[in-house]
């Protein structure tokens, strides 16, 4: 079996977040910029936030949902999460 090694990171570039993510950095600039990731900006981008990009990536892609249903739909899958770690 392969060993798997890796660091764990609390932030990452834009551009490093859009490669993880397989989008252009332009896509997660524009949600940025309108507001869909609380608390980010375009220096540095929290790795937290990557699951909620992946999440709304998934949505648009695979509902053809607007940018707007995506982010709630993201925002609604986080307050899960936060109840689920709650029990």
């Amino acid at each position: 079996m392969e060993e798997l090694t890796g660091v764990l990171v609390e932030e990452v570039t834009l551009d490093e977040a859009a490669r993880i993510c397989r989008v252009e950095v332009d896509w997660l600039a524009c949600r940025i910029q309108e507001g869909f990731f609380p608390g980010v900006d375009m220096d540095i981008f929290p790795a937290k936030s990557l699951l909620r990009a992946r999440r709304m990536i998934e949505i648009e892609r695979n509902f053809d949902a607007s940018v707007e249903l995506a982010a709630l739909v993201a925002d609604l899958l986080e307050e899960i999460d936060q109840l689920k770690g709650r029990r």
